[in-house]
């Protein structure tokens, strides 16, 4: 079964209010079994528009990563988010387990 992938795009505006927000979204992640596969870090944009700061999560699944975005918990920790602390996109996708090119 794939795998299910956030992939988010951030700017942060009040990086200690939104350290406030990495904190208390610690508690759905746990409970979702979240694991980070990017988080900010160096990157080089070649192409497009993009925000400063990048994440992708993955779960065991899509409708996990759908669970988790959909629950109480995550509400309450985006609630600490909103602008004017930060603005972002995000995107929950399904990944890919089909025949990779030779």
């Amino acid at each position: 079964m794939p795998k299910g992938y956030w992939i988010a795009h951030i700017d942060v505006a009040d990086p200690d209010a939104y350290k406030a927000y990495l904190e208390a979204n610690a508690k759905p992640f746990a409970k979702y079994g979240a694991r980070f596969q990017v988080r900010s870090g160096r990157s080089a944009q070649k192409e497009g528009a993009l925000r400063s700061r990048h994440v992708v999560i993955e779960f065991k699944d899509y409708a996990t990563a759908l669970a988790c975005y959909d629950s109480s918990e995550r509400r309450s920790a985006f609630a600490l988010r909103r602008p004017p602390v930060s603005q972002g996109d995000l995107v929950i996708i399904e990944g890919y387990d089909g025949k990779q090119p030779a």
